[in-house]
């Protein structure tokens, strides 16, 4: 898809700006599918060189190519691939010194050749175990020097006036998304490798076990299934309060579950008999539970769905060794998040 570098419309409407941003958007996608059509061998040999790096991929361009390699340098960093990111214009300047000669320089330009990229490729390539290129240029000095050359072929920027960089950066973005995902797929890294770099913000939530926030040891309500209500609810508390009992039988395994409502419903209903029968008689058997070692996330979808306030945390064994209470994961969820399930609480 091409944009008339000259349009006509006069951007006074709103439908015309409205119009003009979605041709936009469908001519950098449009560009997409071209440099998809266009990968060929040397995408393969760049991702073959870039695996077997036993340094670090430095990322490395000047002007807009500079802030799409940190973009990039940042991708493969959170995707198991040790990455930095050195400005072209400053490595002329002594930057070069963060080059190993175990680490693989990936360089970004779209024209092939910038003065600093030209000037900086003969110190490179003496210093670094091999140059993989990301450029536009089939015919230019870096792609000639490279040991891979992954080519976008020819863009026609989207700027008005076809002159800054727009379609030419959201392609080296897209190609370098598309290596950083190819090397996490071969070096099989997974949600746990993830989470171990994310441990904050939303993904470090989502991505977090379920340890993080069961309560364990003294402060878990555990008793047998073969005791009364009342020897139950007399056995003392520890820890912070929760509002369910984890009833085992001889084996140690969870067996039922029963609440403070459960023991508010035989008050309601007068079954004065019940408090010293086995609690077994009137607990929930088999309880909704979780494995210990799933995500906490799947946990508060559990505890949404099901529309319950505590969910007991087991072992491979169906040991509790945990419990999970609404309560606590008020302060650990976005507020969207909270909202959504503190209406079970």
């Amino acid at each position: 898809m091409t944009l008339l570098l000259h349009d006509r419309r006069s951007m006074r409407q709103p439908t015309e700006r409205l119009e003009y941003a979605r041709d936009i958007l469908r001519a950098e996608a449009s560009a997409l599918h071209e440099v998809a059509d266009r990968l060929d061998d040397a995408f393969s040999k760049a991702v073959d060189l870039l695996f077997a790096c036993v340094g670090r991929v430095c990322v490395t361009g000047t002007g807009k190519s500079a802030d799409v390699g940190q973009k990039i340098a940042g991708t493969l960093n959170s995707t198991g691939s040790r990455a930095y990111q050195l400005d072209a214009t400053r490595a002329v300047h002594g930057d070069l010194g963060m080059i190993h000669t175990d680490d693989v320089v990936l360089v970004l330009s779209h024209s092939g050749e910038s003065e600093e990229i030209v000037r900086l490729l003969p110190s490179v390539k003496s210093m670094a175990r091999a140059i993989v290129a990301i450029t536009s240029n089939q015919h230019s000095t870096l792609a000639r020097e490279a040991d891979a050359a992954i080519v976008l072929g020819p863009l026609e920027e989207v700027c008005p006036l076809g002159l800054a960089p727009s379609t030419s950066t959201t392609a080296m973005i897209a190609v370098g998304d598309a290596l950083a995902f190819v090397l996490a797929r071969l070096r099989e890294f997974t949600h746990e490798d993830f989470a171990r770099f994310h441990p904050a913000g939303s993904l470090g939530r989502k991505l977090a076990k379920v340890e993080t926030v069961m309560r364990t040891g003294n402060e878990l309500r555990i008793a047998s299934s073969r005791k009364t209500v009342r020897e139950v609810f007399a056995q003392p508390r520890f820890g912070r309060r929760t509002g369910a009992v984890m009833l085992t039988d001889d084996d140690g395994l969870l067996a039922g579950l029963f609440t403070d409502s459960d023991l508010a419903r035989l008050f309601e209903k007068r079954r004065d008999e019940a408090i010293d029968r086995p609690i077994a008689e009137v607990m929930t058997p088999s309880p909704i539970t979780i494995s210990c070692g799933a995500r906490l996330m799947d946990a508060v979808e559990i505890l949404r769905l099901r529309k319950i306030s505590e969910l007991p945390v087991v072992d491979a064994k169906l040991r509790p060794v945990g419990v999970i209470d609404i309560t606590d994961l008020i302060g650990f969820l976005t507020p969207e998040e909270a909202e959504s399930i503190s209406r079970v609480a």
